[in-house]
């Protein structure tokens, strides 16, 4: 019969396995975000055939110039004076008022993301560790609870972009950001230099990443499964069974 100290442990060995199952997603598609949100994505986006131009006279190498202090701005300690001091060459300030605020707001949601990313992943770590020393196989399923929840919503994610893109960037912006706070008009320098087709390729991107990262993950779990069971057996335990 069961102890009370075996109990416990098998009830935080549970709790550890929907964890790890539950902040795989998050972490992995906030990886995938942090990947887009760099240099490198923007020469190769903006550089892109295709990629549409401004027709109110940003070249591909003022995007280059501008569009990394953007990027910046949102991810480094700076203040909103990176953005508020830039002026166009012929004079006048890069940015007007509503985009300032708008890019306050978005790094207030970069930096509490990235807080969460940061906690969560000492969270998955601490799980991941515990679970390794007790009961490797449950680790296994736990990350391969995960990588199939993150397929499954990537999947449908990708659908709804694809499908009705307009409303899936609509409803997007709404959940983070107040409404009439987000649209801008076309001469706007954050249209100019971050226009509809980038934040298409970027979703696109992001959700590549993830599935790549997913299925990488359904491998490893499947070839370092101390039981030997199929991939298939071992995603159906998972998906039946929290145990």
């Amino acid at each position: 019969m069961p102890t009370a100290q075996s109990k416990r442990s098998i009830w935080a060995q549970m709790l550890a396995a929907w964890v790890i199952a539950l902040l795989f997603p998050v972490l992995l598609v906030l990886l995938a975000v942090r990947l887009v949100m760099t240099p490198q994505f923007l020469q190769i986006e903006y550089q892109r055939s295709g990629f549409p131009e401004d027709y109110y006279g940003f070249s591909t190498e003022d995007r280059l110039r501008y569009g990394p202090i953007a990027v910046d701005y949102l991810l480094s300690s700076a203040d909103i004076s990176l953005l508020a001091d830039l002026s166009f060459p012929e004079g006048g300030t890069l940015y007007n008022i509503r985009e300032l605020g708008h890019m306050r707001d978005v790094k207030t949601v970069t930096q509490a993301a990235y807080a969460f990313a940061l906690i969560g992943a000492v969270i998955f770590l601490f799980c991941a560790i515990f679970l390794f020393q007790r009961q490797r196989d449950r680790l296994f399923m736990a990350i391969a609870r995960g990588a199939w929840v993150t397929i499954g919503l990537i999947a449908a994610i990708v659908i709804g972009a694809v499908v009705a893109w307009d409303a899936f960037f609509t409803f997007f912006h709404n959940v983070f950001f107040a409404s009439g706070t987000w649209q801008f008009a076309y001469s706007d320098t954050l249209i100019r230099l971050f226009p509809e087709q980038f934040w298409f390729d970027a979703a696109i991107v992001i959700g590549a990443v993830a599935l790549a990262g997913s299925a990488l993950a359904l491998l490893v779990t499947h070839f370092c499964d101390i039981n030997n069971i199929s991939l298939v057996t071992s995603v159906t335990v998972c998906i039946l069974t929290p145990e």
